[in-house]
């Protein structure tokens, strides 16, 4: 025979604790080893005792007994555990949503689903903003059976298995006494109807599937990965529930010529060695057409040079917008004529070899340009 554990012990208390430390104690144990929590094996038998003990210590009566008699005393004064769960209906309602809590029924209203198309942009579209047209295939309510599921002229049926409900209950037997369950009704399937005779259209699913084309707003100051959402342009609900939305996502085409950074618009602009020691006033492109950029004598490989307001408009604020920053490239040549070489020569004997130190590097250059050009 197999001796019984200290009702105290297995609850993990003292036996001076008071009813919230049991109470306590007790819930976090029965979420530990409730059978559809706890997979392991024993775990079922380790509920089992858990609740023994629980059933007797919560009880005041019931623990005087077993504080002076032992098991004995509690089993002998209450001839066991025949009188049903007691204050065990409302823990389980709280850790497993149980006691006496049914399932929601599908009867109910329900949102439709969240739909997701991507639209593809050029650079251009995503700075300035864009109208485009998107098409997107969604549930819609059925227009034949007017969304009853059912053939015009005849109507749905209250379920027979579960009387409309749209559930169905369970009576089970345990050591605690009678527990009741439930389930959605296989039946019906949760909805409390049957459809005798389903609807040609829609063959009783109420819903039809139907293509739709969408006007979309890109606003202006839109970046790759950027998701627009159409509120109700997804799926329709159920039941009266309301429809799910529609999420634009964008991606944006590559350019030839500019970069983005935030709100910023990049550019490399080569220039040739006269043009850098001299300086020089050189047509650039930008986002709204070419404009004339002063190139300051002494323009060293790297240098940024900045077009103000020529970048991204703000996503929030069109009215503002981001600069141009132009890197400059001081192109050498590679292939000189007889005449360019002499020249290069002569200016060469006359320039002389800078020395080392008297410059910064190009790289610690570049990065000093740029970290001046964004700090701006």
């Amino acid at each position: 025979m197999t001796t019984k554990r200290d009702y105290y012990e297995v609850l993990g208390v003292a036996r001076s604790a008071s009813s919230d430390e049991i109470r306590s104690a007790y819930r976090k144990l029965a979420r530990q080893y409730h059978p559809d929590v706890n997979k392991e094996a024993g775990a079922e038998a380790s509920f089992k005792e858990i609740n023994e003990a629980y059933e007797v210590l919560s009880n005041g009566e019931k623990r005087a007994a077993y504080d002076r008699f032992g098991h004995a005393g509690a089993q002998g004064s209450y001839g066991g555990f025949s009188g049903g769960f007691g204050d065990f209906g409302s823990i389980f309602e709280d850790l497993f949503g149980m006691g006496g809590q049914t399932r929601q029924s599908q009867r109910g209203p329900r949102r439709g689903a969240d739909l997701r198309v991507g639209v593809t942009l050029t650079f251009e579209e995503a700075v300035f903003g864009v109208d485009r047209e998107v098409e997107v295939n969604r549930l819609e309510g059925c227009t034949h059976c007017f969304g009853s599921g059912a053939e015009p002229g005849t109507s749905p049926l209250r379920c027979p298995q579960c009387n409309g409900t749209g559930e169905v209950q369970r009576r089970q037997q345990s050591i605690f006494g009678a527990i009741l369950t439930s389930a959605t009704c296989s039946r019906c399937n949760g909805t409390g109807e049957v459809i005798t005779t389903p609807c040609v259209e829609c063959q009783g699913r109420k819903q039809v599937q139907a293509t739709r084309r969408l006007n979309v707003a890109v606003p202006a100051g839109v970046d790759d990965g950027t998701q627009i959402r159409l509120a109700g342009e997804g799926n329709q609900g159920l039941a009266g529930g309301p429809a799910g939305n529609l999420y634009v996502a964008l991606s944006v085409q590559p350019h030839a010529v500019f970069q983005r950074h935030d709100n910023d618009i990049i550019m490399e602009l080569p220039i040739n060695i006269a043009q850098a020691a001299l300086g020089a006033e050189i047509e650039v492109p930008t986002l709204d057409g070419v404009e004339t950029l002063a190139v300051p004598p002494g323009t060293q490989h790297g240098k940024i040079l900045r077009l103000k307001n020529k970048g991204v408009p703000h996503l929030r604020r069109s009215e503002r917008r981001g600069d141009q920053l132009i890197a400059i490239k001081v192109a050498v040549p590679v292939h000189l004529t007889a005449k360019q070489k002499k020249l290069l020569e002569e200016l060469g004997e006359t320039l002389g070899t800078p020395k080392l130190g008297d410059e910064r590097g190009f790289f610690d250059k570049l990065a000093g340009a740029f970290s001046d050009a964004f700090s701006n």
